[in-house]
């Protein structure tokens, strides 16, 4: 019976072991919040999933669940920190389909320089604009004079100063 060399094949093992526990370590740290651990969340974030949990609960005895992307860490204001964000469409009740969110959008709590402004959306995202750090966000339709699905969308940055978020409804001619 032929000999063969294993240490190739050992070579290729030690690759897998390592590439297994590099990605098992990649996922333990994006891992959102999970609905059991909201304690690293700041206590302002805190109290919206506390009062979320308890409607869900108040509902027909419902389970709430803290779902991926429900928290997000981004620089809203430009000065290289990590803000947050809590959005609750990443929340769910196992009583209420509807509970957080509607056909015209959910809110998101956003989190900057310790001071908790919310905005009902559809969706959000942020460009850089000159020096400014510029929050979009898909409103509802009534913000633009129309309906629901109206094309409506706010700009706003931050005021540091001030500590509140700046927009404009524009004059256009």
């Amino acid at each position: 019976m032929p000999r063969r060399d294993v240490e190739p094949q050992r070579e290729a093992a030690k690759s897998l072991k390592f590439l297994g526990v590099c990605a098992a370590s990649w996922l333990a740290l994006i891992s959102p919040a999970s609905s059991a651990d909201v304690s690293d969340l700041p206590e302002h974030l805190q109290e919206k999933v506390e009062r979320a949990r308890q409607a869900c609960g108040d509902f027909e005895d419902g389970t709430f669940h803290l779902e991926w992307g429900a928290v997000d860490r981004v620089d809203l204001d430009g000065d290289l920190t990590q803000d947050w964000v809590l959005n609750e469409r990443g929340f769910s009740c196992s009583t209420a389909a509807s509970l957080y969110c509607g056909t015209g959008g959910c809110m998101s709590h956003f989190l900057v320089e310790d001071v908790l402004h919310s905005l009902f959306n559809q969706g959000w995202g942020l460009a850089d604009l000159g020096p400014n750090r510029v929050l979009l966000a898909d409103v509802h339709g009534s913000q633009c004079d129309g309906i629901n699905p109206t094309p409506c969308v706010t700009a706003s940055i931050w005021d540091s100063d001030e500590k509140q978020w700046r927009t404009t409804a524009a004059e256009w001619e």
